[in-house]
């Protein structure tokens, strides 16, 4: 196991650039089994913001090249864009140096496979950002299931809803663009429900996929022109699971009234639950005998990860996820052990993305593999 220090290089520092430099912040505070970490290279484009990000994350120095990088650190994030992931991604790992990337794991399936081709012959981990996984509600719903809670498991519903595109004028962003996103609410929603669809339950075998684009064009942020917008606003997909259980999927920026509604439910024979990332401390829980839903608040010191922070009753929020997800990466690393969900995942999950399209175009059902 690794004592020293881990040096940490990050690639983008935005949204996502924030969301784990905070992570990093906490991890000393609340898990004292973490692994020590030095926040030491930020990487980006822009000098001038680029500086200004580093003083407010709390980074020891900068880069505008990912090249001069990958080999001066014990652990590279790459938190850009979707269509910058596998380049850098896969030159770190061959550099021997474990790499964290957001999700989807890349813009289109080629892409996917050559990172987990690279992470599978490296002998480092390489995780994908799935944080959902790490939400407490969520880890007891994992350990009903597995511990055959609900019984046999006949029905997985997923569906994320967001309405931050409702405004034909709201402006256009890379997210927009396929080049760039590979696809829209699809990949960016799509593949966390994949993701827990695949934690909880198992793998997709086949499914009947369509997606929609309801705003072709936008402006950009000056208003001096719009650009097309080419990539899905809304998906839905019924889905067939390789064990027999019978699913939907779904997700939408155009969902007005849901601003970061990810919401699971399973049925089975003994039993069902549901979750919502709108009230992530809550599980909703039917039992074999009971007569209808109770609600268990997750905040109890035997609950997932909770007792690292507050007493019983003092909820945690979606900023923690991070955490959690840095905790159980970084010791990954620190350990020289796997880490899950691992780019192989992520590839998995990237193929029923693909497969959405694919019957999206064909108007037919398709396998996944």
């Amino acid at each position: 196991m690794t004592t020293e220090p881990l040096d940490i290089g990050v690639l983008g520092y935005r949204f996502m650039g924030k969301a784990h430099a905070n992570a990093f912040a906490r991890l000393p505070m609340f898990f004292e089994d973490a692994p020590e970490l030095n926040r030491d290279v930020l990487v980006g484009r822009d000098e001038e913001a680029l500086e200004d990000a580093a003083d407010s994350l709390g980074f020891a120095r900068t880069a505008t090249d990912w090249r001069e990088v990958i080999d001066d650190v014990d652990v590279f994030y790459n938190l850009g864009p979707n269509h910058v992931h596998a380049e850098p991604s896969i030159a770190a790992l061959e550099a021997g140096t474990p790499v964290f990337c957001e999700k989807p794991l890349a813009p289109t399936l080629d892409g996917a496979e050559s990172m987990a081709a690279a992470a599978a012959g490296a002998d480092v981990p390489a995780g994908v950002a799935f944080n959902y996984r790490f939400i407490p509600a969520i880890q007891y719903a994992k350990n009903l299931i597995d511990a055959g809670e609900l019984g046999e498991i006949r029905h997985f519903r997923g569906r994320y809803l967001q309405d931050w595109l409702t405004d034909p004028e709201a402006p256009w962003s890379w997210r927009n663009d396929e080049e760039m996103a590979g696809s829209g609410a699809l990949g960016d929603l799509g593949a966390h429900t994949v993701d827990l669809a695949r934690f909880l339950v198992g793998d997709i075998a086949e499914l009947s996929g369509h997606l929609r684009t309801f705003v072709e064009e936008r402006p950009v942020e000056d208003g001096s022109e719009t650009r097309p917008v080419t990539v899905d606003d809304a998906y839905s997909a019924q889905v067939a699971f390789e064990n027999g259980v019978m699913g939907t999927l779904e997700a939408s920026r155009f969902a007005n009234g849901h601003k970061n509604d990810h919401t699971i439910e399973i049925e089975g024979t003994k039993g069902s639950l549901r979750f919502s990332l709108e009230r992530l401390n809550e599980l909703e829980l039917l039992r074999e005998d009971g007569r209808g839903f109770e609600t268990i608040l997750m905040t109890e010191a035997e609950d997932p990860y909770v007792e690292h922070w507050w007493p019983p009753g003092h909820v945690i929020g979606w900023e923690h996820t991070f955490v959690h997800e840095n905790y159980e990466f970084l010791s990954a690393v620190a350990e020289d052990v796997a880490y899950e969900p691992s780019f192989a995942d992520g590839l998995a999950v990237q193929r029923v993305l693909d497969a959405v399209e694919r019957s999206d175009a064909s108007g037919e059902w398709v396998d996944v593999a």
